[in-house]
């Protein structure tokens, strides 16, 4: 997530920890490349202006120059400073006092709406919620049906009224059937645009003013940068309550994220850190710049871990260790667990000190290596997975071949795989905490 910002930064902390004594002018030299790297970001000169002012008063002070962790004491006024610029603290979505809440998604074409819809369906879904969705453009070919399929994928229900091609008139019937279905969630997917335009704008007024939508979400994609900001202002007359952003998992410039909050007072809501459907994260101005500055999001991976593993299946899988009876079947399940989180990359990103592996370990590369070991163990038999000591060399051929790796993959694989059992056979019982997959890639 915003990897070459990050790097610039660590960059910045670099040079002033490197200094045997911190002074006004590495203090100035700091502030000066801390400028240079958010505007390289493409964050608005307003804000970069207004921070780096802020960080400055701060970092100036006695109580900093004379520390004992010069260095230290600026990281930390830089990392506050980021987290009041997006925000301070989780700004959750608002829900109304009768069923269904109702959330408009808003944006022009491209940004990323009707995914960001099945997203946060399926979001909501795994939280008891029963969710509806309605497509409210009548103008793109194949909208309708877009949002239909997505709504298959991600536990929602569907409902378009045939014939109707007035937006407002299928906003208000969206909401009846919300009321009659005893739905708790009501999305209703908005008509976009290639650019703003008044007609657009006019068109979701008349909707808000018919049903009063709990939120007004605005989805931007994260890539944009300024553009972002400049459409953010431009959708302020409509009453936007809050933000999603997307596509925040690639190497994105960050100017979206860290202007758009103080440029148009809308709190980010929402972002989305993959393609995938359940790529969707609360957005926590704490964890967030945690990230970006290399300390990892240890609270964040502990929940994706809580929604991923099957409890029952992880009770199961510890009388097995304590046995020392885990085999490559329980192999397979663990990696199935592990890929339900998310990318592998995207994982890594949330522990302290291993976000940088990211670059040295883009995801096209992790998930072909966790294929790579996948098909192994699949070309083994059942026998053999259950008991991998009978696997000679005529097996280790079959294997390979089965695979489409080399005899010496199939080796490594099973020099690891018995590493890991002696390690947890040293380890004390009751304490086990889960296994390194990091040594199969």
């Amino acid at each position: 997530m915003l990897e070459s910002f990050s790097e610039k930064l660590s960059g910045v902390f670099r040079k002033l920890s490197g200094q045997g004594r911190i002074s006004e002018k590495n203090v100035q030299d700091a502030l000066r490349e801390l400028r240079f790297t958010l505007l390289d970001a493409d964050v608005n000169f307003e804000v970069v202006k207004k921070f780096i002012a802020d960080v400055k008063q701060a970092a100036m002070g006695e109580e900093v120059l004379k520390s004992l962790t010069p260095h230290q004491q600026f990281f930390k006024i830089v990392r506050d400073n980021l987290i009041s610029l997006l925000g301070g603290e989780l700004a959750g979505l608002q829900t109304s006092s009768s069923k269904p809440s109702v959330y408009l998604m808003c944006g022009l074409q491209g940004s990323g709406k009707t995914t960001t819809c099945g997203k946060l369906g399926l979001t909501l879904s795994k939280k008891d919620k029963k969710v509806l969705a309605t497509p409210l453009d009548i103008y793109r070919p194949a909208a309708i049906e877009q949002l239909k399929v997505v709504a298959g994928k991600t536990e929602m229900d569907f409902y378009f009224p045939d014939g109707d091609n007035d937006p407002v008139s299928i906003a208000r019937k969206a909401v009846r059937r919300g009321i009659d279905g005893d739905y708790d969630i009501l999305l209703l997917d908005s008509a976009g645009r290639l650019h703003v335009d008044q007609k657009m704008m006019d068109e979701i007024k008349a909707i808000i003013s018919a049903v009063n939508p709990t939120e007004v979400l605005l989805v931007l994609d994260g890539m944009t940068g300024q553009d972002a900001v400049n459409i953010a202002t431009s959708f302020d007359p409509v009453g936007v309550t809050g933000i999603i952003l997307t596509k925040m998992d690639g190497d994105t410039r960050g100017g979206a994220a860290l202007s758009v909050k103080q440029t148009t007072g809308k709190p980010i809501k929402l972002i989305g850190t993959g393609e995938k459907f359940d790529m969707l994260e609360p957005f926590h101005p704490d964890r967030f710049v945690s990230r970006i500055l290399g300390m990892g999001d240890m609270m964040s991976l502990i929940e994706r871990v809580e929604e991923s593993v099957n409890v029952e299946e992880a009770k199961k899988l510890e009388q097995k260790l304590r046995k020392e009876q885990f085999d490559f079947e329980d192999f397979l399940a663990q990696i199935r667990q592990v890929k339900k989180m998310g990318s592998i990359t995207n994982v890594l990103s949330m522990i302290p000190g291993l976000g940088a592996l990211k670059k040295q370990l883009p995801d096209e590369l992790a998930d072909k290596q966790m294929g790579r070991v996948e098909a192994i163990v699949y070309s083994m038999t059942p026998e053999e997975r259950r008991n991998p000591s009978i696997i000679n060399a005529s097996r280790k051929r079959r294997i390979a071949k089965g695979s489409g790796v080399t005899v010496q993959e199939v080796n490594h694989l099973l020099k690891q795989f018995d590493w890991m059992k002696k390690m947890i056979g040293q380890m004390q019982k009751g304490k086990f905490q889960g296994m390194n997959l990091g040594r199969f890639m």
